[in-house]
């Protein structure tokens, strides 16, 4: 008997030994969370993407959130995010108390351009905004230029890239904050470098990433010369007491621990070996999926950077082929093969249809109708590619 194929999931983690052994050596040091491990992780990415400052956070959402708040936005604000996200991009902005304005995006890529850009600030009232919070999407960057250029310096730019740690963007590493406020990270499992669960926010502004440390611990202030109660921070000598902290406003515990960071870290000195191999799959891909067009192709590729491919997207003509989406997704994952949808558009969802009438976005709705992201991960083998072409072949084909 012949075993079957290994399943193949849209997207996992790559974790070597070497992986492991940063782990083990931070479980068997003194410090679990808030040590040495974050700090020397921190380092690493602000180097890697070469910003000033790299603050490390619990999570992706955790990040937008803390940029979210560190920005000022509250109850009279109003952000612009792209239809094609998920949730979180929204939901932070929104629970910091923002109103969300949904913009289009370009059908064959899904990424925000200027024009859809422009088309959503007219919409807002009285056409101010007060934060852009661009998608980079599958990996490959919107036009950050071209956004800023439109936005102008004074409209603070929060660039979700998620999915494009090791990409670039206007000859710029994404991350690296030339033209965005802040940029933010998932390192969840499926991204490019795995942290477990956990986000960093990456800034060139000092006093921002001081704001965001602050936050991400609960809010407290630690700096002596920040300190206003003088009488109780202070001994008669004006020394500040070693135990002393003030609260000056309210934050989170979303502070990353050292376990998380040490692996982090382990993680992200393979970086540039992990995204190689994603673009020689994307290659490989291209190639064997090449002659299915019009009915799959891939997504249109961006020609102001380079995408480090966390997702391999198609856009698939469902009605063409005669089999809709949700069958193909059965039909593909009884070989083996694991697909998802990236993503339902965020101005479809209940919550946000019931504040704004679910605002027609043709091209948002354009792009999750054919959409369809196939297996990508550096630990794929040639012949995984090819196993899953096979399938959509004989998908399109039937």
């Amino acid at each position: 008997m012949t075993d079957a194929p290994a399943f193949l999931p849209y997207g996992r983690q790559t974790i070597e030994d070497d992986d492991v052994a940063a782990v083990a050596e931070v479980l068997r040091s003194d410090f679990l969370t808030t040590g040495p491990a974050v700090a020397a992780f921190e380092d690493a990415f602000a180097a890697k993407t070469g910003a000033a400052h790299a603050v490390a956070v619990s999570s992706g959402t955790a990040a937008l959130h803390l940029a979210s708040l560190a920005i000022g936005l509250g109850q009279a604000s109003t952000v612009v995010v792209p239809a094609i996200t998920f949730v979180a991009t929204a939901n932070a902005a929104r629970l910091a108390g923002a109103d969300i304005v949904f913009a289009d995006v370009d059908p064959e890529t899904g990424l925000m351009g200027p024009s859809e850009l422009s088309a959503a600030i007219a919409r807002a009232p009285q056409g101010r905004v007060d934060a852009i919070y661009p998608v980079h999407l599958n990996g490959q960057p919107c036009d950050l230029e071209a956004l800023r250029a439109l936005a102008g310096q004074n409209i603070p730019i929060i660039e979700d890239a998620c999915h494009a740690l090791g990409g670039t963007v206007s000859g710029h590493k994404v991350g690296d904050g030339h033209f965005s406020t802040i940029s933010m990270f998932s390192l969840h499992p499926v991204k490019a470098v795995a942290m477990g669960e956990g986000g960093v926010l990456t800034t060139n502004d000092a006093h921002l990433a001081a704001k965001l440390r602050e936050l991400r611990n609960h809010g407290l202030v630690t700096d002596a010369a920040r300190f206003r109660n003088t009488d109780a921070a202070f001994d008669a000598a004006g020394v500040a007491n070693p135990w002393y902290y003030e609260l000056h406003e309210p934050g989170f515990n979303y502070r990353a621990s050292d376990i998380h960071c040490a692996l982090g870290r382990s993680q992200l000195a393979k970086l540039d070996r992990f995204v190689e191999r994603r673009q020689t799959l994307t290659a490989r891909y291209d190639a064997a999926l090449g002659d299915l067009a019009p009915a799959l192709r891939p997504v249109r590729r961006v020609d102001w950077g380079e995408s480090g491919w966390h997702l391999y997207p198609v856009l698939i003509e469902f009605d063409e082929i005669g089999c809709d989406r949700a069958t193909a997704m059965r039909n593909l994952r009884a070989q083996g093969i694991g697909t998802q949808v990236h993503y339902i558009p965020v101005h479809r969802q209940p919550y946000y249809a019931d504040r704004h009438g679910g605002a027609a976005l043709a091209g948002a709705d354009r792009y999750y109708a054919r959409c369809l992201s196939l297996p990508l991960f550096p630990s794929m083998h040639d012949t995984d590619v090819d196993r899953v072409a096979d399938a959509l072949r004989q998908l399109v084909s039937a």
